[in-house]
């Protein structure tokens, strides 16, 4: 069982960062998953009392600090009228609102989960981590570096336009998922970023070749999803084999970049015809 030595409700980032130097203290969050582990902390660092538990709106980005719940993510229409609703569908089915209430940003985009929606939703919207000594970071560099001991305080997410979608599969509604993806296309209809996740590795975009066309055009779809199938590397554990997974890349590749194509046409923020249009959720692969 988990075993908590001391407990600090810090009252500065800087008091946070010095605390977090020792290897034996830790930061915590929802504490959701941590309270799982048989970890022995000296001093578990509280951050709640730094008004970290805020959506920002500005001009040019959101700034989502690190104690900002899923619910809060889930709820927040000015972020989802952004996101396409995409922010919400990546949350909606982990567990239950009980858990959303108290499961953190921070601690799902710190812990870097091979099964967390979080990730593959802010990964695909370019997002980037803020911390307090590092500065800002994208969020694939921040995910795929030596962990260190340094504080993330926000999530940055910039307003760069165009349209967002995720799509998962799971074996059951509040499940862990199968496999997940995001996708995220610009104002002329070119895609951004196509990610993978819970492969069941952590969250990666698709690396495509830079000689491959981008416009999202019915026969292009096709053609990247079944390039993301091959270049995407899956594994097997409990909920799916490797074969399976690589299999899903197609499918849910092909379903999100059409799903975002058009709830970014209808939302007006997407130029240019859009495949399988008469399907009203954009899945008609």
């Amino acid at each position: 069982m988990l075993e908590i030595k001391e407990y600090c409700r810090v009252g500065s980032l800087e008091e946070a960062w010095t605390l977090n130097q020792k290897k034996s203290n830790r930061v915590i969050g929802g504490m959701l998953w941590l309270k799982q582990s048989r970890a022995r902390i000296n001093t578990a660092i509280d951050l709640s009392g730094l008004g970290l538990d805020q959506i920002e709106e500005h001009a040019d980005c959101f700034r989502i600090g690190c104690m900002v719940t899923l619910r809060q993510l889930e709820t927040s229409e000015a972020l989802n009228r952004y996101a396409c609703d995409a922010i919400r569908d990546a949350v909606r089915w982990i567990v239950g609102v009980q858990f959303r209430n108290l499961a953190t940003i921070g601690g799902s985009i710190f812990g870097r989960y091979g099964f967390s929606d979080v990730l593959t939703v802010f990964m695909a919207m370019g997002a980037e981590a803020e911390l307090y000594r590092g500065g800002r970071v994208p969020l694939w560099t921040f995910v795929n570096r030596t962990p260190d001991r340094d504080i993330l305080s926000h999530i940055r997410l910039p307003r760069e336009g165009g349209s967002f979608a995720y799509l998962s599969v799971r074996n059951t509604k509040t499940d862990l998922p199968v496999l997940n993806t995001a996708a995220a296309v610009s104002g002329e209809g070119l895609l951004r970023r196509l990610v993978v996740g819970a492969r069941p590795q952590k969250a990666m975009p698709v690396p495509f070749p830079t000689e491959q066309s981008l416009v999202l055009s019915e026969e292009n779809i096709r053609a990247l999803a079944a390039l993301a199938g091959e270049m995407v590397p899956t594994g097997d554990n409990m909920r799916g084999s490797a074969a399976y997974r690589s299999h899903l890349v197609q499918v849910l590749g092909r379903r999100v970049m059409k799903q975002a194509l058009l709830r970014g046409a209808v939302q007006g923020v997407v130029s240019g015809a859009v495949p399988g249009a008469e399907r009203k959720d954009g899945a008609g692969c």
